[in-house]
């Protein structure tokens, strides 16, 4: 079964079992300070899991573009991605275990045809807060696992949440299809690391509340949420040992081939450098194709997007490809996903102009990498050791972006050795700090609906309305993250905001606020809410409903929220710093002072 095919069918189930199939969100979160990227089809639903109403109802399907950033330097194994596409389905208040376990078992045997004497299950095996999920248990004999499939793992296997300190948490259960290889032992089992079980899909039944006290109370409005791979499960569909085997990367590696002349498959090495390369283009045309698509740069999304991109291009080189070619390579991705995504196709000019002026930054990059590895030449020469430092390796490569395996051959051809292992140490350091920023889940942001941070959501509608009656309609969010304690907004503009200016949109924005409106909120289809003139930056699936809120009769957007009741609660506004975030995108950073 091909990835389109496996897309199309999850979909027609799930709609004929009353779910509603809406539009994926951006892999930009918005408001959410605390993930670079949509990590999880679930990501952008937490609101509407902790509580609010979805303008779709209350059962939902949806296939979801996700990044995950923590093992960039995992790929180039057969296994790791860094983009990849998630099946989703959900219950919010609706149907629980029973039925969300027969949907799974139905779709895995009738739909897409596992045998199901090759399935094999987990389920919660209950702690001294939560009791044993016997309930998930019973269905998955009914029908038709036998008890010696079913297998009761503790909280750290069968456990999702909460998103931070506290809110709705749940047990799992887990499916697993038996690839037939042979068993590492007495002990395993699924999830074990040896590869025999292959997990295809999980089910999260958040029925539990943690409260602050550390407690796990039962809630009322339990929720399903659950999440299928496609590309780890085509494979598996297929009978293929690796995704980088199946259609989703074929093309691309056929194309890196055409470009270097080696064949894929003949050398673990070159093997390495293809599935890079194959893998940091993709997720590079989806980050720039996004609908909130950001440019490389050193900080935040753009930095990973420009990690991504010249470890392709440093892999390119080891393969001896000469010359820009990611262009090329983003062009084959585009072909493959434009049906599904086609924000790709509308983002494509600017795709291909980002990624070969990344490029040609990067050519000179190397160049003045190698410059200051020769200006530090004659000081390395005069030492008793022929060995380079860890910390001046590393130094090059995070101050300059200069590869150590570059600096490894310049050593190397004046006669010393790096100290890799001095590198690695100094390269972990920063890659803690790194994963902490990237890879923190959902503690805040939307999450949290705490006062402050609904506050400044809203503000972020007042900033943006007053924003286009100041300098034009032209004005558009490019993005938005949130804080507790702040706001910062990025919109399109070319030149920097006078002074004047920045004080009339405080102005505007204050005045609304002492206006004390009213902030209501309707569901329609993104059509209408277009015919009145809300704002909106995106396109949703025909005939999806959306929420619209307005402010009184300042402003009317498409948002998913949440929102404070009335403007006067707010507080007062204030542009701290008005700033250059890319070319053409303004940025503000704003506060709400009591």
């Amino acid at each position: 079964m091909k990835a389109n095919e496996l897309r199309q069918k999850y979909i027609d189930f799930f709609t004929s079992k009353g779910h509603k199939q809406i539009s994926g969100a951006s892999l930009i979160p918005e408001n959410d300070p605390t993930v670079l990227f949509t990590t999880a089809g679930m990501h952008p639903l937490v609101p509407y899991i902790l509580g609010a109403d979805h303008p779709a109802g209350n059962r939902l399907v949806d296939y979801q573009k996700c990044i995950r950033t923590g093992d960039i330097d995992a790929v180039g194994d057969p296994h790791h991605l860094t983009f990849f596409e998630m099946l989703g389905n959900w219950s919010l208040g609706d149907y629980f275990k029973d039925e969300a376990i027969r949907f799974s078992y139905e779709f895995l045997t009738d739909w897409i045809k596992i045998n199901p004497d090759k399935l094999s299950v987990t389920v919660f095996a209950g702690d001294e807060e939560v009791p044993r999920d016997d309930l998930s248990a019973s269905v998955w004999r009914e029908l038709g696992i036998p008890q010696e499939r079913i297998y009761f793992l503790p909280r750290e296997d069968n456990w999702w949440g909460p998103a931070g300190e506290v809110g709705p948490c749940g047990p799992d259960s887990e499916m697993f299809i038996d690839t037939g290889r042979a068993s590492c032992g007495p002990d395993c089992r699924p999830g074990c690391k040896c590869g025999k079980y292959f997990e295809i899909w999980n089910d999260v039944f958040m029925g539990y509340r943690k409260t602050p006290e550390g407690t796990y109370v039962q809630m009322e409005r339990k929720c399903v949420d659950t999440g299928m791979g496609i590309e780890r499960t085509i494979a598996v569909l297929q009978g293929k040992k690796s995704v980088y085997e199946t259609e989703v990367f074929v093309p691309i590696i056929q194309a890196i081939q055409e470009l270097c002349g080696f064949t894929y498959g003949g050398d673990e090495g070159k093997d390495i450098s293809f599935r890079i390369i194959a893998d940091h283009v993709r997720t590079s045309v989806f980050i720039l194709g996004d609908q909130r698509g950001v440019k490389p740069s050193n900080v935040g999304q753009g930095y990973i997007l420009r990690r991504l991109i010249r470890r392709a291009v440093r892999h390119g080189r080891k393969l001896g490809i000469e010359g820009k070619f990611l262009s090329g390579l983003a062009e084959t991705v585009i072909g493959m996903y434009s049906a599904p995504y086609p924000e790709l196709l509308a983002n494509k000019e600017f795709v291909l102009s980002e990624l070969g002026q990344e490029e040609e930054k990067f050519s000179a990059t190397l160049q003045k990498g190698e410059h200051e590895f020769e200006k530090m030449l004659p000081n390395l020469q005069k030492g008793n050791t022929k060995v380079i430092n860890g910390r001046i390796a590393f130094k090059l490569y995070d101050t300059y972006g200069f590869p150590i395996e570059l600096t490894e051959e310049l050593a190397e051809e004046h006669g010393f050795t790096v100290d890799t292992q001095g590198f690695n140490e100094a390269f972990e350091k920063h890659q803690e700090i790194s994963r902490a920023g990237a890879e923190q889940q959902f503690k805040g942001g939307l999450a949290d609906h705490s006062d402050l941070t609904t506050a400044l959501h809203t503000a972020t509608h007042l900033l943006h309305q007053s924003l286009r009656k100041v300098l034009g309609e032209h004005v558009g969010q490019k993005g938005s993250n949130i804080t507790p304690e702040r706001l910062r907004f990025d919109f399109t503009h070319e030149n920097p905001m006078t002074p004047e200016e920045i004080a009339q949109v405080e102005d505007m924005v204050n005045s609304v606020i002492e206006r004390d409106l009213p902030i209501s909120f309707e569901t329609m289809s993104l059509d209408e809410a277009k015919a009145q003139g809300a704002i909106a930056f995106f396109e949703s699936k025909y005939g999806e409903q959306v929420k619209v809120y307005s402010v009184g009769d300042f402003s009317k957007e498409v948002c998913g929220g949440p929102h404070v009741e009335r403007t006067g609660t707010m507080g007062h506004f204030h542009i701290q710093k008005e700033q250059s975030s890319s070319a053409g995108v303004r940025r503000i950073k704003a506060v709400l002072e009591k």
